[in-house]
Order: structure tokens, then C-alpha cells, then sequence
């Protein structure tokens, strides 16, 4: 249930914090968070409902919040209870040979003295964000407000990384709409115009929340993360300035790929009527000759056979000079 639990004293990770196994040792664990700024950080990774009823005992969380974080199909969102606050964020990371952008979620709990995390899907692991966090003893000293602030950054830092994994994949889409071979690009468009659009539902409605954490508009964030928040604010505004980009971009692609479609069927149709008219002009002349009237006079030539296909082969000739200066061949 519990992926890692600790208390933190003025910005260092206790010693003798150890995983707890029942609801008591959870509540034991919490009534060692006296002075201000010491808090409890549980990190929790897809539990059941037992599971996490047992952490919102401990900690009093609102059931509401508790019910949307077992049911992870939240849209990003920050709200405020008593005594607490309940953010969503939307984790993604993406899979190259798919062209598939992936999706979790990770719900935050926290309150004077506590942090939460539950974590739905394989997408930004907090291992890593507690590691790089617990090396920041000042910014860890912040309290509880620290960890909101170090998940949201490594959510961000993960939009950005699927950002620029999108951007070349459009790139080449872009190169192989305008090389001169002829590509079935409609597909690979739609798949990441897709992607971009699951990529918008987690970035977009994102912004508010961590906006408001910025310009301190959230009851029990210390003013001091305001910086660090307003550095998440920007890099998620770059991000959603490049996902919007790429979609413009893609949709201008689409066009010219239609466009592209449009030239070559009519380049298709020149060629294949200069091949008619290349063939018709010889028929013609075998037709005329080929009636067998009694009263045509050149049936009676000695060089009629070879005239009809001197004038086949001349005017054969003469079309296709025309139809390669006229660029239809």
C-alpha cells in the first residue's frame, strides 16, 4: 500500500521514520510532527479503497477528495476542504514506436503537517522527486508546500520532455508531406493530432491551479514557494504555447498533404491522357485503313503498308515532343 513514508524535521528526513504497517503506527507517526514545519510525507501507489480509507482516518482527509483519488480519472483541479487541499495533476510520458502519448494521475493531499500522494500509472515516479527534494534541505523546510511544489515540477518537466518527443515526430511528418515520394501520411497525422489533444487536457486546465499556488491565493502555501511555484507557472505556459503550436502546425500539414494528393492525381491524369492521346492517333490511322472499302485508292498503293506506319510512328513522335514540352509526360 505504502510505497514510502517519512517524517521530515527542519528539512531533513528523520532516521527513525520506518513504513508504517496499521493505522496506529500511521497515527503514532504523525504526533511526531510537533514543531512548525515538520510534516509527514506517505507516498502511496495505486491502493485500494481500504487502503486509502485507512490513510484518510489517520489524517482526517475529506471524502469527496478520497473518493476522486480512488476513482483517478480526474481532470487536473484544486480544491480546498477544512483543515486541507486536494490537487490532481495528470502525468504523461510517451511511447515512440506508437506515437502514443500515455497517461496516469497523482492526487495530493496536504494539510499543516502532512502530505499524501497517491499515484495512479506507470508515468513520473516520486521516488525520484523525494531523492532530488531531500537534498534540498532549505526548500524542504518549507513544509508540506515543498512536496506539492517538487511533484508538480517533475510533472512539468515530464510534459516538456513529451513536448519535444512530439515536436520531432511532427517534424518528420512535416519532411515526408513535402519530399517528392509519394507518402500515406494521413494516418501518422490524425494519431498525433490525437496525442496533442490527450496532451491539452493535461496541461491546459493545469495552469489555473499552479497559478494560483504562484500568487499565494492558497491558504497554508508559505509565501517563500511563491518563486518556485511562478518557475512551474512558466515552464508550463511554454509547454502549452508548444502544443498549441504543433497543432496549428499539423492542421497546415493535413491541408498540404490533401493539396499534395490533389496535384498528383492531376499529374496522374495528364500523363495517363497523354497516353491515351499517344495511342488514339495510331488507332485512328490502322481504323481508317483497315475499313477495306473497294473505293479507296490507296488500298492499291505498293507503298501504302509502309506510309500508315511511317505516319503512325511520325505522329507518335510529334505527340510526345508536345507532351514532354508541355510537361504532361
Amino acid at each position: 500500500m505504502i510505497v514510502d513514508c517519512a517524517l521530515y524535521h527542519r528539512g531533513t528526513r528523520v532516521a527513525a521514520a520506518s513504513h508504517p504497517r496499521n493505522l496506529a503506527e500511521l497515527g503514532e507517526l504523525r504526533s511526531l510532527a510537533q514543531e512548525p514545519g515538520d510534516f509527514i510525507w506517505v507516498g502511496l501507489h495505486e491502493p485500494s479503497e481500504p487502503e486509502i480509507e485507512d490513510v484518510a482516518i489517520a489524517f482526517g482527509l475529506h471524502p469527496l477528495a478520497v473518493e476522486d483519488a480512488i476513482n483517478a480519472h480526474q481532470r487536473p483541479k484544486l480544491e480546498l476542504y477544512e483543515g486541507s487541499l486536494f490537487l490532481t495533476v495528470k502525468t504523461v510520458w510517451y511511447v515512440d514506436e506508437e506515437d502514443a502519448v500515455e497517461t496516469g494521475e497523482i492526487n495530493i493531499f496536504m494539510g499543516p503537517d502532512f502530505v499524501v500522494t497517491v499515484r495512479h500509472g506507470e508515468g513520473s515516479e516520486l521516488s525520484q522527486s523525494r531523492a532530488l527534494l531531500e537534498n534540498r534541505q532549505e526548500l524542504l523546510s518549507h513544509g508540506p508546500a515543498s512536496v506539492v511544489y517538487a511533484v508538480c515540477d517533475l510533472v512539468v518537466d515530464a510534459y516538456e520532455s513529451v513536448a519535444a518527443a512530439l515536436e520531432m515526430d511532427v517534424d518528420e511528418v512535416e519532411t515526408s508531406v513535402f519530399s517528392q515520394e509519394r507518402t500515406r501520411d494521413s494516418a501518422r497525422i490524425y494519431v498525433l493530432k490525437r496525442e496533442i489533444a490527450e496532451m491539452r487536457r493535461a496541461v491546459l486546465p493545469l495552469r489555473d491551479p499552479v497559478r494560483r499556488l504562484a500568487t499565494g491565493q492558497v491558504p497554508g502555501v508559505p509565501p517563500e514557494t511563491g518563486p518556485f511555484f511562478r518557475d512551474v507557472a512558466d515552464h508550463l505556459v511554454r509547454v502549452s504555447e508548444t502544443i498549441d503550436s504543433l497543432d496549428l502546425l499539423l492542421s497546415a500539414v493535413f491541408e498540404a498533404h490533401l493539396a499534395g494528393i490533389s496535384v498528383q492525381q492531376n499529374e496522374d491524369m495528364r500523363k495517363i491522357s497523354a497516353g491515351v492521346g499517344l495511342v488514339a492517333v495510331p488507332t485512328l490511322i490502322a481504323g481508317v485503313y483497315g475499313m477495306n472499302f473497294r473505293q479507296m485508292p490507296e488500298l492499291g498503293w505498293e507503298a501504302g503498308y509502309p506510309m500508315a506506319i511511317t505516319l503512325m510512328v511520325v505522329s507518335s513522335v510529334a505527340l510526345w515532343i508536345f507532351f514532354k514540352r508541355s510537361g504532361w509526360l
